[in-house]
């Protein structure tokens, strides 16, 4: 049976799927971690806050545990190309390391359902202005995140396949008013306190935001989970 680890952020991002698939929980030092059986394979699926470094360590305490085949990088990102929607899946054809220069190459899981496929920049920090998005666009990436590249490095460490697969959660003309990066903690997690502090900052402006993001979050993480639950994984 094949053995697939799905790295997240955040327990939100893998909510979706764990609901599809009924997945039990895993005695495991992260923040959550689930698994499942489906379509003769077992999914492992673990989140442990943003950033590469948080995502590479789940990478190594599943590799502990489990005898994996495969490694998936899951979760939110923000659309570079106009033509994604909030809600839409894009597959990486290429996962590049914005901050080093480097590039992993993908494995292509297979799906039933429609995917955007392109290459996905993978940065330790939120990209909040639309104007980034802009600059980052033009290498002729289509979204950017926070975790594929560190799960892309400890997955070649341990000669694992990776493949990585994300949903839209902000347009390319969406930008923000909360600084979500200065509500990090030493570790890179989110103090999610401080997020509701900053948007009560101005109130007027931050709270809608919040909460928009917030149910956005949300009807993604259900077609996360949609899709990858009818993903084959060819590792």
């Amino acid at each position: 049976m094949t053995t697939v680890l799905l790295v997240a952020a955040e327990a939100m991002e893998l909510a979706g799927l764990a609901r599809r698939l009924d997945a039990e929980p895993l005695d495991w030092p992260v923040r959550f971690a689930r698994a499942a059986h489906g379509g003769g394979q077992r999914l492992v699926m673990a989140a442990n806050g943003p950033g590469p470094c948080l995502a590479a360590a789940v990478g190594r305490i599943a590799a502990e545990r489990e005898k994996l085949d495969g490694v998936v990088s899951v979760g939110y990102c923000g659309a570079l190309d106009p033509a994604l929607k909030v809600g839409d899946i894009v597959t990486a054809r290429g996962v590049e390391a914005s901050d080093s220069g480097e590039r992993f190459e993908t494995c292509s899981p297979l799906a039933h359902r429609y995917s955007a496929e392109g290459c996905i920049i993978s940065l330790d920090r939120f990209v909040r202005t639309a104007g980034e998005k802009r600059r980052l666009r033009a290498s002729g990436a289509v979204a950017v995140e926070m975790e594929a590249a560190g799960v892309a490095r400890e997955a070649r460490g341990l000669g694992l396949s990776f493949a990585c697969v994300r949903v839209v959660t902000d347009g390319s003309q969406e930008g923000f008013h909360i600084d979500f990066n200065a509500a990090r903690d030493g570790e890179g997690r989110f103090r999610y306190a401080k997020v509701v502090s900053l948007a009560l900052h101005r109130p007027w402006r931050g709270l809608p935001e919040l909460i928009g993001l917030y149910r956005r979050s949300r009807r993604a993480s259900e077609a996360l989970g949609e899709f990858l639950a009818n993903i084959e994984y060819q590792f």
